[in-house]
């Protein structure tokens, strides 16, 4: 039996997000006929990058930046949810309820709060909307790094900024399972869509092989309705880069503007 790393980091919480994928993991490697790799000391480049990588998720944006040409894309998620579905997401730029600034102009010079500077959801498409409300390359006073959605939710609930982007998946899941961490807060606005974060395998994997990876993924979730039902995923669909071109554009988009980084 080979031995592959298989995780679906992205959507790690709430516990039954993190449950729901173990199941469905677990099954695709039962179908597949692999065992599993300890994964629990690679950092995510490593693990996206890792030659023994059967399957895994990343963002979008490093998708088309320090990950291109170097893994193989398999599809992406077609999750049906609120402000996700049809293979496409975005992000709720949300602030405190309590917070008497109403527009995203009311927020210039107010703290922002991003969970990584190569996030897609959390940092590119909140730039690209950002972009045309900026002021001589500058929107916010201040930018805090969080290191992830919940952490920047947890800033915003704790008056520590003022401004995140949430990727919409991400928020769906825990106003479900954990509201109290999204309760107080609101949505000031959304981003652009774009297409949801993409199933990779390694850069060695044959045609055939992200063929089978992608049939192995829709047949397991015919046969696990609970799991659908918990992730709002029905299918993956099949993708290709090109589908992704869109995060470049919004990047090149911002530096049109003068707003190269987020500031």
């Amino acid at each position: 039996m080979t031995q592959h790393h298989a995780e679906l980091p992205m959507y790690p919480a709430p516990e039954p997000v993190r449950v729901a994928n173990e199941q469905w993991l677990a099954r695709i490697l039962e179908y597949l006929g692999h065992s599993r790799l300890d994964a629990t000391k690679l950092t995510l480049p490593e693990l996206w990058l890792s030659p023994h990588l059967l399957l895994t998720q990343t963002c979008g944006y490093p998708l088309m930046t320090a990950l291109c040409g170097r893994i193989r894309l398999i599809g992406r998620p077609r999750y049906e949810l609120p402000d996700a579905s049809a293979g496409q997401h975005c992000s709720l730029i949300l602030g405190r309820a309590a917070d008497p600034r109403y527009s995203l102009g009311d927020f210039r010079h107010s703290r922002g709060v991003i969970n990584s500077e190569d996030s897609n959801s959390g940092m590119n498409l909140l730039r690209q909307r950002l972009a045309p409300l900026q002021e001589n390359g500058r929107f916010f006073a201040s930018v805090g790094i969080s290191g992830g959605h919940r952490e920047s939710l947890r800033w915003l609930r704790e008056n520590l900024a003022d401004l995140a982007a949430i990727d919409s998946v991400t928020f769906t899941y825990i106003a479900r399972h954990a509201p109290e961490e999204v309760s107080g807060l609101r949505v000031v606005g959304r981003s652009a869509s774009s297409p949801t974060l993409p199933f990779i395998t390694a850069a060695g994997a044959s045609d055939e092989q992200v063929e089978r990876l992608l049939q192995a993924m829709n047949r397991t979730l015919n046969e696990l309705p609970d799991v659908v039902q918990t992730l709002g995923l029905p299918e993956i669909l099949p993708a290709s880069e090109d589908d992704y071109q869109v995060l470049l554009d919004y990047q090149r988009e911002a530096a049109d503007r003068s707003y190269r980084y987020l500031r």
